[in-house]
């Protein structure tokens, strides 16, 4: 079966038979709605072949008599099939998961079927719903009201905390593996994590933090959602125009005489502010040149141990770097292991911010699951960077234990894990990734 996405169908074309609606099913929407990318995303998991058409335009496509029989209020998105027209979001990505029988989107049981549907309300009506009470008052969609937002804000969070519970104990909403109930919930809380839930809102629900984050940047979704950052400001709500004053009627004024004014100087213009310093800048000189240790691990190909450990420990400055243990506080999530290994390389990608002054090796450690993700972090400073604390929310689901190299058998576990030793502390590895 080919499933064709639609963004319009031309309204210039005497017949609308010609567009063989007959042998193809239509998805009417722009390519930018988060409720069409439930089915599309569906589509990208059962294997469905979708074709994007173009031109349709919201506010004109989908106001023709054509779309309007489709569905009388005019919203979108509307999948037109050979047996007629569906609507609604979530029913148009059913429709597009069953197409393909014995796909695992609806789970593979009677309990995890109706546990997705479950799920696929609570999404729609605690989250979705709360969402749009909050966000498009303050888009000007609807009339802005301080206590109804207060409300929408406060079942959001009742809400999300729910939420926060069950992915305390479970990767995915149902299972392990992706369904349609993920599918369903990351899309109705990427127009809320892009637009109006700041770190500072989020930050309160790290298991949703890392559940989205995990999901969101699967390939499937990736491919039709493309890259989402989080919003790093509320959208202020629109503000109300002043009553115009009445005006007193003026006293009849003499005319003035034109006084001719000397041409002032133009005013120089203002320098740019300079950028405020790192304050890992600040700091007084290292003999450690982070550059140098990155290229000397880059660079040693054999002999690790005593060429590239031994190089570390004879850089390193004390005074001038802390290192730091980490542990993942939920190991038992991590049934999954390319899940696991997409979980570390996110945190990877996040850190990035720190590149310069930080070096780090994360360990996948365990032939069979739950496996451990243990890691070894080199921060310039006596503590773990302050910004990177607040801007890197996987920091939070990590206990961190700051190295006393005083301790040969801490000293001993460093080395270790700098060479990616196997077996480390008695298991095999799975993986190892260094940040560097």
């Amino acid at each position: 079966m080919i499933i064709v996405l639609a963004e319009s169908v031309n309204s210039h074309m005497e017949n609308v038979g010609e567009i063989s609606f007959l042998f193809r099913e239509i998805l009417h929407s722009t390519s930018n709605n988060k409720n069409a990318a439930k089915g599309l995303i569906a589509a990208e998991y059962t294997g469905v072949k979708v074709e994007l058409a173009k031109d349709f335009q919201m506010g004109v496509s989908n106001k023709t008599p054509e779309f309007l029989e489709m569905n009388p209020i005019g919203k979108v998105p509307v999948l037109q099939t050979p047996d007629g027209p569906v609507f609604e979001s979530n029913a148009i990505a059913r429709y597009v998961t069953k197409t393909k029988p014995d796909n695992l989107l609806f789970g593979s049981s009677l309990i995890e079927y109706a546990q997705i549907e479950q799920w696929n309300d609570f999404s729609a009506t605690e989250v979705d719903a709360n969402i749009a009470r909050w966000l498009y008052p303050r888009l000007g969609y609807a009339v802005y009201i301080p206590p109804a937002e207060e409300a929408a804000v406060a079942a959001l969070k009742r809400a999300l905390g729910a939420l926060n519970t069950h992915l305390a104990s479970n990767t995915y909403l149902v299972g392990h593996s992706i369904t349609l109930a993920d599918i369903i919930m990351v899309c109705n809380l990427s127009i809320g994590f892009g637009v109006i839930m700041t770190k500072s809102f989020t930050k309160e629900f790290p298991h949703v933090e890392r559940y989205f984050w995990t999901v969101v940047n699967q390939p499937n979704f990736c491919k039709i959602l493309g890259e989402v950052k989080q919003a790093e400001s509320i959208p202020a709500p629109p503000s109300k125009k002043p009553a115009p004053a009445t005006e007193k009627p003026k006293a009849k004024e003499e005319p003035k005489k034109e006084v001719k004014e000397e041409p002032k100087p133009a005013e120089e213009e203002a320098a740019p502010k300079p950028k405020p310093k790192n304050p890992l800048d600040l700091l007084p000189p290292s003999p450690m040149i982070l550059d140098d240790w990155k290229r000397l691990y880059s660079n040693t190909k054999t002999n690790f141990r005593e060429v590239a450990v031994k190089g570390f420990w004879d850089m390193y400055d004390p005074e001038g770097y802390s290192l730091w243990f980490c542990d993942y506080k939920y190991n038992d999530e991590n049934t999954v292991s390319f899940v696991t290994l997409n979980k570390v390389g996110g945190f990877l990608q996040r850190m990035d911010l720190v590149r310069k002054y930080a070096f780090g090796k994360m360990l996948i450690v365990g032939s069979e699951p739950p496996f451990k993700v243990q890691g070894l972090w080199l921060f310039r400073g006596k503590e773990i960077p302050k910004f990177v604390m607040d801007e890197v929310y996987d920091m939070e689901l990590y206990e961190w234990k700051q190295v006393d190299i005083n301790d040969e058998a801490q000293k001993e576990r460093v080395s270790q894990m700098i060479e990616d030793h196997e077996p480390f502390e008695g298991q095999a590895l799975l993986d190892a990734k260094c940040f560097k």
